[in-house]
């Protein structure tokens, strides 16, 4: 099998001209004959560097506004042909086709007009064709063609060329040859998810997904995991599109829980005042409202200060001096706001292992999306939970009606428990999380959990009485039986927010009467696995 193969001719023809002119030079200086097609080959020549045009390679112009360049046999012949085969030289000799060596092609920005949400037909014109069509034919050919599909392989292959006197190692072809069906493959993917989209097919036959390494991990959930941070291309904020400030690399497990966090603050819109979730292990452990970022950060932390310890803080405003100062009075891992000042960063600095994240802005907890999960031999796939309720979509069942402030309370517990895995329960009063249970396999535990949590904190801040004394409770989902209401009252909540439902919504409804409770349904349910 031949190994090292010299470079002799290259086609370039990239979209990306990222550091396009240094590595032309380089090849040209080496002796490479470069032919390129239009825009490039315009850069190219501009510059001062040798180029033939594809269409003087072809014999044919280039038309169709560009859609036809390179879907000839003298472009394909010289990649796809192999040398060590004698039918093929002499096909090659009889047709007056030259080997290609190197092929450097990056497609037309297809991911990227999407993301700007350009519209149908300019999202069309940006489907490249001879592209993938090119980069695949090198690719199965890298025995003897080199493709370089990102400018980000440009310096290792130059290096290779100087380490071997102008040609590439078969080792270096093959990783080049993979990176390029990996590319091909996310822009298939792209251009699939996008039309299954554009034309409302929920459930296409065929669904694939893809990503683009953002960083190699340490190691996934466990040290005996290998691990990787992967971006799919869309402009949503979030933790993939946001810049660390300081601190160590994320984990993978940092990098599960900022997600989880950002995603729950970004339920409250900045305009309606302050908020801030903690998480840890992916489930809320606090999440409030408050007059400043400070306090709305403190009564989430009152809600469960051990679990906050080692946590993930999300905040729904650029993060102020004052709420630093207080944040960094515990070890806390990953801080993620839409912004931070300066006192705020000269605060984090003094800390050096809290990774400190901004963004441009909140995720829209309304976007349309997709959530995905493996199973043994597929994966589901489903909308994401974009579901949110107002008030008058809300049934009261009881005699009594919550009052003003109940209902304010209710409408946020719901939204939290959005975020917490089933079968989850949330005590909240005055706009903060006093008593979270998350996970359980019966709700009734839930419910003792979260009560159980919120009597330990009372005792911690030395408070005569529970936390849940005069909250409201949430629940994911419908109470299948009156004893997760009962125990609930017990702990002295006195309004319920769920989704109804239940075979025993009777049975239900007339024990929260019988203890003075307000129960409204929601006729929606929040089911988080």
């Amino acid at each position: 099998m031949t190994n090292l193969v010299p470079i002799g001719r290259a086609l370039i023809s990239v979209s990306d001209k990222t550091g396009l002119l240094d590595l032309a030079r380089a090849l040209a200086a080496d002796g490479v004959e470069l032919i390129s097609t239009g825009g490039t080959s315009g850069m190219l020549r501009a510059a001062g560097l040798g180029v033939r045009d594809v269409a003087e390679v072809t014999g044919f112009p280039e038309m169709m506004d560009g859609r036809v360049k390179t879907l000839h046999p003298a472009v394909h012949g010289g990649l796809l042909a192999l040398r060590d085969d004698d039918e093929h030289l002499l096909a090659m000799a009889a047709h007056g086709i030259a080997p290609i060596d190197l092929l450097i092609v990056n497609l037309y920005p297809f991911e990227e007009m999407v993301a700007k949400g350009a519209d149908h037909a300019t999202c069309i014109e940006n489907i490249d064709i001879g592209g993938p069509a090119m980069i695949r034919a090198a690719a199965k050919n890298h025995r003897f063609v080199a493709v370089v599909t990102d400018p980000a392989d440009y310096a290792g292959l130059l290096d290779q060329m100087r380490a071997h006197d102008g040609a590439t190692t078969l080792a270096f072809r093959q990783k080049l040859a993979g990176a390029a069906y990996a590319r091909t493959a996310a822009y298939d993917a792209a251009v699939s998810g996008w039309m299954a989209r554009t034309h409302g097919e929920t459930v296409p036959r065929h669904r694939a997904f893809a990503g683009k390494l953002a960083q190699p991990l340490r190691y996934g959930e466990n040290p005996h995991q290998a691990a990787a941070f992967y971006t799919d291309g869309t402009d949503r904020e979030g933790v993939a599109t946001a810049r660390q400030l300081q601190g160590k690399d994320l984990s993978y497990n940092n990098i599960n829980d900022t997600d989880a966090a950002f995603e729950l603050v970004a339920e409250f819109a900045p305009a309606d005042g302050p908020a801030c979730a903690i998480i840890k292990h992916a489930n809320p452990c606090g999440a409030a409202r408050g007059p400043s970022l400070r306090e709305a950060y403190l009564r989430a932390y009152d809600c469960d200060r051990t679990s906050a310890f080692g946590g993930i803080i999300a905040l729904n405003m650029p993060l102020d001096g004052e709420t630093a100062a207080a944040i960094a009075e515990i070890f806390t891992e990953v801080v993620i706001a839409p912004g931070a000042d300066a006192e705020a960063m000269a605060i984090f600095a003094r800390k050096k292992n809290l990774r400190l994240l901004t963004t441009a802005g909140l995720p829209d907890p309304m976007a349309a999306g997709l959530a995905f999960r493996q199973v043994a031999g597929g994966f589901l796939v489903q909308d994401r939970d974009a579901g949110r309720i107002t008030r008058d979509a809300l049934k009261v069942v009881t005699k009594r009606a919550p009052t003003p402030a109940e209902w304010d309370d209710l409408l946020f517990a719901w939204t939290v428990a959005k975020h917490v895995k089933s079968n989850a329960i949330i005590y909240a009063k005055d706009g903060a999380t006093v008593g979270i249970g998350a996970g359980q396999m019966s709700r009734i535990d839930s419910t003792r959990i979260a009560a159980r949590k919120s009597q330990d904190m009372a005792d911690a801040l030395g408070l005569p009485h529970p936390l849940t004394r005069g909250a409201v409770v949430a629940s994911d989902a419908f109470f299948p039986f009156a004893d997760g209401l009962i125990a609930a009252a017990e702990a002295g909540a006195m309004a319920i927010i769920q989704p109804g439902g239940s075979l025993r919504d009777d049975e239900v409804i007339a024990a929260a009467n019988a203890a003075g409770l307000a129960m409204v349904f929601t006729g929606q349910r929040h089911f988080r696995h």
